[in-house]
């Protein structure tokens, strides 16, 4: 736990200029329960009528991956980060760290929607929200890059949901 704190540390050193700062802020905000995410998948069904379906299964994908964050967070039970090293800038709905839900429905997200827009939104995407749970000190670096993962692996499987369909 003492390298994931010198990490966490370093990264808030490196990162920690007030405009990163309220950057990271409105990332977490976006990203609070997935509903950003949310929010933009219900946009796209709104707006793209003839694959509404797909942008819905996409949406429930994303909602499902918190879901499933949130369910891991209550089996893992890893508190947040406590230590003076590490300047705690955010409130969270919860004391629990393990995976970072913002990085599960993030990367869901940029998965499922590179789908559907026929780019590739995870680099785009997801480097930036895991790096705010960290510049915010919410979140160890492991929790963000298991989140990323396991974001990845539920995207990928609705993926093939939408793959499905469209035969």
């Amino acid at each position: 736990m003492r390298a994931e704190i010198t990490v966490l540390s370093q990264v808030q050193r490196a990162l920690g200029h007030r405009l990163v700062v309220a950057s990271a802020r409105g990332l977490s905000f976006f990203g609070e329960h997935g509903a950003g995410w949310l929010a933009l998948g219900l946009a796209g069904a709104a707006v793209d009528r003839t694959r509404r379906r797909d942008w819905l299964v996409a949406t429930a994908g994303v909602a499902g991956s918190h879901a499933v964050a949130i369910a891991v967070k209550r089996v893992v039970r890893r508190r947040r980060p406590d230590d003076e090293a590490v300047r705690v800038l955010a409130g969270t709905p919860s004391g629990l760290s393990f995976p970072s839900a913002h990085a599960v429905s993030t990367t869901a997200a940029a998965v499922l929607f590179s789908r559907l827009t026929g780019r590739r939104l995870e680099p785009v995407l997801v480097p930036p929200m895991v790096l705010s749970r960290l510049v915010l000190g919410v979140h160890y670096p492991t929790d963000v890059a298991a989140g990323a993962v396991l974001g990845a692996l539920l995207g990928r499987v609705v993926g093939r949901e939408l793959d499905g369909a469209a035969r």
